[in-house]
């Protein structure tokens, strides 16, 4: 079963990591606990995706005060573990607790132009395209109460 542990002095060193392809469009992991510190007075919450007892994924959201929204800033399902439904499991767990944490009703994220796999993904959880920056594709969700 999926669950997401908040990263902490035990779980942070797996060596998860995307496949070759895929690092033009993810951050690696020690990027993304960089930019949980970087967030943290934003309420930053950097976890490790499991499958059980097995460490799959990783994932980073934070509050933005100034959109009134949460960013789901990255999510990444390790390479040996990828096209088994764990990244869908996972962003389904992370919007629940967004609900649950009811700070904001809204969620913004962004990827890079030619990921589809990601568009697909959030595309099917109702996200749409609000903005272009460059190669990264702007999306929101609203919140179902």
């Amino acid at each position: 079963m999926i669950h997401l542990i908040d990263v902490d002095p035990g779980n942070w060193r797996f060596g998860l990591k995307v496949s070759e392809s895929q690092k033009h469009y993810v951050s690696d992991s020690y990027a993304m606990l960089a930019r949980a510190y970087a967030y943290r007075e934003q309420r930053s919450r950097a976890f490790v995706i499991y499958n059980d007892e097995t460490p799959v994924g990783m994932g980073l959201y934070y509050d933005l005060p100034d959109l009134e929204c949460y960013d789901l800033s990255q999510i990444f399902i390790d390479e040996r573990h990828q096209g088994r439904g764990y990244g869908r499991a996972a962003t389904k767990l992370i919007l629940d607790a967004m609900k649950q944490d009811g700070k904001y009703s809204k969620v913004d994220l962004c990827y890079i132009e030619g990921n589809d796999a990601a568009k697909k993904l959030y595309e099917s959880f109702g996200f749409v395209e609000i903005d272009r920056d460059e190669d990264e594709i702007i999306m929101e969700l609203v919140l179902a109460k």
